[in-house]
């Protein structure tokens, strides 16, 4: 025969039969990566918490180009994070979303576990990384455009274009074709080559205040682009002397531009500047800001506030990408490594902390050793 519940038990509510809008409301109150765990605790808490509105995926079905056919082109904005397991100074970084045949980190749905699907390079399984333990910190989003030929291939374009609303449902989109701009607004529906920009490689392409900004290499500009008018203005130019340029937003507070030097002989250096009006001001200091410069523009900048103590990463540094098995360092500013007349520092390579890269294909995977 059963036992009878005692008094005590009777009297644990049970908080899932809480109204939806209250349950809402709590959801609200959580960061989107608590939600993430809470849902992991077990099928009734799953059904409980809705899935993050943050880190679900929207998409923008588009014509192609030069054949334009609806339906061959889709433009994707995907939610970007970085995973820290602080026990083993490791970073992973990838895109978030639910439909794995597409998705570099997905929720699995499993209960009482939290775990994400990861897939690195294309040619490699899927694997279980277990984010119990770990802190999760929010980048922002991505843009991936995904284009069909008529025969059925498909291409995806990573960070090669960026959209941005113009109100009353209304969009337009900018995107690097054939190494030079082209626009389509929702209204039009056709792409059509961008006037006024120069014609050849178009490196990189950002939003920044409601403005787009591009840089092109051989011609050593960086113009702003107004989505209304699609006027491009261009920026008191720097002194391009470098081999590659890097257009980093910080939010809304900040826009950057890294400029890495790669000279002949001597260690690697870069200069930063922030946009100042049409101008850009350098500086030697960026606060608590982390900047990592990886491929396929693949920009982020995020505070070293939101990171675990100890896990190796602090602010006023900038982290480029490397090859898988290779070892770098954080850029900081100091003093030259090697003595050069009329400069007090420099961002260089600091040997504080050693970067080893375990994965940058599909996402980016490292390990600070210090």
């Amino acid at each position: 025969m059963a036992e009878p519940a005692t008094e005590e038990k009777k009297m644990i509510p049970d908080w899932t039969k809480l109204p939806e809008e209250l349950l809402q409301i709590i959801t609200h109150k959580m960061n989107c990566f608590d939600v993430v765990h809470a849902r992991s605790v077990s099928t009734l808490w799953r059904s409980a918490f809705p899935y993050p509105a943050s880190l679900l995926r929207s998409s923008y079905s588009l014509p192609t180009y030069p054949v334009e056919k609806d339906g061959l082109c889709s433009l994707h904005k995907i939610p970007l994070v970085l995973v820290i397991d602080e026990s083993a100074c490791e970073f992973f970084m990838g895109l978030v979303g639910r439909d794995e045949s597409a998705d570099y980190m997905e929720e699995v749905p499993s209960p009482l576990q939290c775990s994400l699907r990861v897939k690195m390079r294309k040619s490699d399984p899927t694997i279980l990384m277990n984010v119990i333990g770990s802190q999760i910190v929010s980048l922002g989003h991505q843009y991936t455009m995904v284009c069909w030929d008529p025969k059925g291939l498909r291409t995806t374009y990573k960070n090669a274009a960026a959209i941005l609303p113009l109100g009353g449902g209304e969009f337009v989109v900018l995107r690097i074709f054939s190494g030079t701009l082209f626009v389509l607004t929702s209204a039009k529906r056709k792409w059509v080559q961008l006037r006024g920009v120069p014609s050849f490689r178009c490196t990189a392409l950002v939003t920044f205040r409601g403005r787009f900004y591009a840089s092109f290499f051989y011609d050593k500009e960086i113009l702003a682009i107004h989505p209304y008018s699609l006027v491009a203005v261009r920026l008191i130019p720097q002194n391009f002397t470098c081999e590659i340029t890097y257009l980093i937003p910080a939010g809304d507070d900040e826009l950057f531009l890294v400029k890495k030097n790669k000279p002949y002989n001597g260690p690697v250096t870069c200069t930063v500047s922030r946009l100042e009006g049409l101008g850009w001001a350098e500086v030697d200091d960026i606060g608590d800001r982390v900047l990592f410069l990886g491929e396929d523009h693949a920009n982020v900048c995020f505070s070293a506030n939101q990171l675990p103590d100890g896990c190796g990463m602090t602010g006023n540094s900038i982290l480029f990408s490397a090859p898988p098995g290779d070892e770098t360092y954080f850029c900081k500013y100091g003093p030259p490594e090697v003595p050069k007349e009329n400069v007090v520092g420099e961002w260089r390579s600091s040997r504080e902390s050693r970067v080893k890269f375990i994965d940058s294909h599909e996402a980016y995977a490292f390990r600070v050793e210090f």
